[in-house]
């Protein structure tokens, strides 16, 4: 198979839960660990950082990776989901997998794959695990894909463990409440391995301390750590919260041996987008007018990027906008500004919410906007419509963002 029939092959699988939603959802680890037995267990050939939470998981591991390969480290990096191609998901010091090692990985597990009905993001982690091992990386950032306990990155045991903050969202999976959700996602700690978590509240530091104290975990709260504030190329107020999460986690990872001076600290957060190709997060497509697209697609995310936007001055605000169909719209609703022209929009993909559907929901809470066939005629539409002082801001969806960058 050559790439593109390789990749329409892994997403032919289990179905991912990206695209298609709870009935991609797994119950447990035994697929992932009948795979890791089948590759010879590449997840023990290196050191890792495992990275969790509702918001910024993937900013903090990319931020990590940068800092790390400053300070002269060969680094995995894995995350998900992909916005352009399959190969963002698995990179080394910044380099994608290659498409001969994704089209082989697949050709010699096709097999052992298709036989124990293994799932596209199970494959998915497992390929990276192995291009890891047979890269021969110091050291792997590894983002969770969903939850913490029973998501496939969960066999690892890593030098430390970061949870960035806990928000309600996957509640069908995940529980709905925050206490349910912070042990899903305290499900990575792990005995003896010090944990850095994000943010601090109240209904979820009971839970993370009581797991600290069951598996004799280090736990630190990086907002109650007073720390150095560094210039970062990741723009957006939020990320001052990312930072503080990662200056802790290296530090745990400076007790483990690892030598990271406070210049390559500096230089690390200065180019994470450089370093590691980070794309949709406050990331400005052009200038006149300004063009901004984020991934933030929940009630704590959207929180952040909107107050990022409230700081931009405009003659006219623009919103390409669309989600998917599970997303719980009555908790954005009071965030999201009525002063703004809304271009309604369905990311292309299964779960995707219908564009009149969303612009009914919107209807009732008096918002304005028409409704757009795709993503492309939307973004286009307000193009056309908007002045050179005004701004247009893409998001709701990381798929709506994937289908602009």
């Amino acid at each position: 198979m050559k790439y593109q029939e390789t990749l329409n092959w892994m997403f032919s699988q289990l179905p991912m839960y990206q695209r298609q939603g709870k009935t991609a959802f797994k119950e447990d680890l035994s697929n992932t660990v009948l795979l890791a037995n089948h590759l010879k267990n590449p997840e023990n050939k290196f050191k890792t950082v495992h990275v969790a939470g509702t918001n910024g998981k993937g900013s903090t591991s990319h931020m990590l990776a940068s800092v790390l390969q400053e300070a002269g480290y060969k680094v995995g990096l894995y995350t998900s989901p992909h916005l352009k191609d399959f190969r963002e998901r698995i990179k080394i010091n910044g380099v994608e997998a290659s498409k001969q090692f994704v089209m082989g990985f697949i050709k010699r597990n096709k097999t052992f794959l298709e036989s124990n009905n293994l799932s596209f993001f199970e494959m998915t982690v497992g390929m990276a695990f192995d291009y890891f091992a047979k890269q021969e990386v110091d050291v792997a950032i590894v983002e969770v894909g969903l939850g913490g306990r029973l998501d496939s990155t969960n066999i690892i045991i890593p030098e430390v463990s970061v949870i960035t903050n806990i928000g309600l969202d996957h509640t069908q999976f995940l529980g709905n409440t925050l206490e349910a959700i912070a042990a899903e996602k305290g499900g990575i700690i792990k005995a003896d391995i010090p944990v850095i978590i994000g943010e601090t509240h109240k209904e979820t530091a009971p839970v993370f301390k009581a797991l600290a104290k069951k598996y004799n975990a280090e736990i630190t709260f990086a907002d109650k750590e007073e720390t150095k504030v560094y210039e970062s190329d990741l723009i957006g107020s939020y990320q001052s919260k990312n930072m503080k999460t990662v200056i802790q986690a290296i530090k745990s990872l400076g007790a483990k041996g690892f030598d990271v001076p406070e210049l390559h600290l500096k230089n690390g957060f200065s180019k994470v987008i450089e370093n590691t190709g980070l794309l949709g997060r406050w990331q400005i497509l052009s200038k006149q007018p300004l063009v901004v697209c984020d991934t933030a697609h929940n009630k704590e995310g959207l929180y952040y990027t909107m107050k990022q936007l409230e700081q931009e001055q405009y003659e006219r605000l623009h919103i390409v906008f669309g989600v998917v169909s599970d997303k719980d719209l009555n908790s954005i609703f009071q965030l999201l500004p009525k002063n703004a022209i809304y271009y309604f929009c369905k990311p292309d993909i299964p779960r995707g919410m219908e564009a009149l559907e969303l612009q009914n929901k919107f209807k009732v809470y008096d918002y304005k906007g028409d409704v757009y066939d795709s993503v492309n005629e939307a973004y286009v539409s307000a193009k056309k419509s908007a002045k050179k002082d005004d701004v247009i801001y893409i998001g709701g969806s990381t798929f709506v963002v994937a289908e602009v960058v």
